[in-house]
């Protein structure tokens, strides 16, 4: 059996500009997530 990977949706993050996929650790509060990790976040 193939899995088929599902649309995730994306963003981009604001320090470095890349687009980043939807996480399952982000379920809850992906309208507030604004960076593609932590390096990012620290960096703001």
């Amino acid at each position: 059996m193939s899995h088929q990977k599902i649309y995730l949706p994306q963003k981009i993050c604001l320090i470095c500009k890349r687009p980043f996929s939807w996480r399952k650790k982000w379920e809850k509060n992906w309208e507030q997530v604004k960076y593609c990790s932590k390096k990012c976040q620290k960096n703001k």
